[in-house]
């Protein structure tokens, strides 16, 4: 199967895994394992009969695509080498999409042409409470029924490794694990010098994260709060911790789309409170304009078809916007959460972080203003969207990465996670959650929102 040149829709998802199964009938499989909130299937695919099961989670994130032709592309390789099943006991299990919904809702833009502006004016990723990598609740709260496919799925095949498959829209490449992989970091190191994909040596979701090698981050433990909270830490309940109790190891990994070199930059900062009022000054601003969009908007809404969805994500970018420019300015820090020594990479990741917050919430609100437009704002969106577009452009050098550049990093980056967590001893998932059931060692939490 050639390397697809674009994201695959979760029409052509199914097919491509079905025409695989269709041609290894003997080594590969195709169930359902679920149903969406609109009706489309959860597919599985799984290649081998090993007793060691991987499971490999594609579409958490409905704006983060690259995981479906990944697993294509994992497929493919691993019925092509047999030393990848039967040779590691090993059965893969390839969950398609987590979210065939989101992924459907973002088609507009999959198949390119690549273009940040395309991009943002289709973007759609639901609201924090809708993502099915998420439980704010625990795991007996699950309601989404994604959600329960997938705790479900880990509780049946208690995998020795999970991996999730994520994208970085603007930035680099990096890996979240729950247990130290010796040897992960050389291998990113590696993979992303040959495939011209930078190293993201200060990502904003794990500023506060204990560091494993260079864009290699433990992840901490969650902790309760309230729902601001949850939406604005990385660090809560999650299917990435639910199946610790099994003793599995989960790595996150992490794909640009458009890489940023400025983030492999690890020379300490010369003034980092400058960039830093900057940074939290100029999203105060962008926020308190989106706020005076919406309120245009907000009399027309009722007549806007699904508006209730595209709203959802709107209100948490508004909600978030302003706790992080706290969080992030000098002059308001209340000093019971310390940044690390920042390097230039932390400083360019927060710069994007800020930025995509204000592009996301004109992309949704562009689409909520809808074709018609009542309140005469998408004129005034086109001009903000094309502007922070050109800046992450021309002052950040976005550079967009071809899609199968992202697949084949993602694929590597799993298979070395594969062959390093089949290293460890199941018996290394001594971790604890704050409910006392097993979870992750202490570490530091500061307020984040999840990319």
């Amino acid at each position: 199967m050639p390397p697809l040149p674009h994201y695959p829709t979760v029409d052509e998802l199914g097919a491509r895994a079905a025409a695989l199964v269709a041609r290894h009938p003997a080594n590969a499989r195709l169930r359902r394992v679920g149903t969406s909130r609109a009706g489309r299937p959860l597919l599985l695919l799984s290649v081998g009969h090993g007793s060691r099961q991987a499971l490999v989670v594609a579409g958490p994130h409905a704006n983060e695509p690259v995981g479906g032709a990944t697993v294509l592309r994992l497929a493919a390789r691993v019925l092509a080498d047999p030393r990848l099943t039967d040779g590691a006991d090993a059965t893969w299990n390839l969950l398609l999409s987590a979210d065939p919904d989101g992924l459907g809702h973002n088609e507009g833009w999959l198949t390119g042409p690549y273009t940040l502006g395309r991009y943002i004016r289709n973007f759609f990723r639901p609201g924090f409470l809708e993502q099915p990598e998420w439980l704010p609740t625990g795991a007996a709260g699950a309601t989404l029924p994604e959600t329960r496919a997938l705790l479900a799925l880990q509780d049946e095949l208690r995998p020795f490794l999970q991996c999730s498959l994520h994208g970085v829209d603007v930035g680099g490449g990096f890996v979240e694990v729950t247990h130290d992989l010796p040897g992960l970091a050389r291998r990113l190191a590696h993979t992303a010098a040959r495939l011209g994909i930078p190293r993201e040596l200060g990502p904003y979701d794990t500023l506060y994260w204990p560091s494993l090698g260079p864009a290699v981050y433990r992840i901490p433990p969650p902790r309760p709060g309230d729902l601001a909270a949850a939406i604005t830490e990385a660090a809560v309940e999650s299917t990435w911790l639910h199946p610790c109790r099994h003793g599995t190891v989960t790595a996150v990994v992490e794909a640009p789309m458009w890489g940023v070199a400025a983030v492999e930059d690890d020379t300490p900062a010369a003034d980092p409170d400058a960039v830093l009022r900057t940074v939290s000054h100029t999203l105060r601003h962008d926020i308190r304009l989106l706020d005076e969009v919406l309120a245009h908007l907000a009399p027309h809404l009722a007549r806007v078809p699904d508006a209730a969805r595209l709203l959802a994500p709107v209100d948490d970018y508004l909600l978030v916007g302003p706790r992080l420019a706290d969080a992030w300015d000098p002059d308001v820090a209340d000093g019971t959460r310390r940044f690390p020594t920042l390097n230039g990479g932390h400083l360019t990741a927060l710069r994007l972080s800020g930025r995509r917050i204000a592009l996301r919430t004109a992309g949704l609100l562009h689409q909520l203003a809808g074709r018609h437009d009542p309140a005469g704002v998408r004129p005034g969106l086109d001009r903000l969207i094309d502007a922070w577009c050109a800046e992450y452009r021309d002052r950040c050098g976005a550079r967009w990465i071809p899609v199968a550049r992202q697949a084949e990093y993602q694929a590597r980056m799993v298979l070395a996670a594969f062959e390093l967590a089949g290293r460890l001893p199941r018996a290394r998932s001594g971790c604890r959650s704050h409910s006392g059931e097993p979870g992750w060692g202490h570490g530091a939490v500061v307020p984040m929102h999840r990319e």
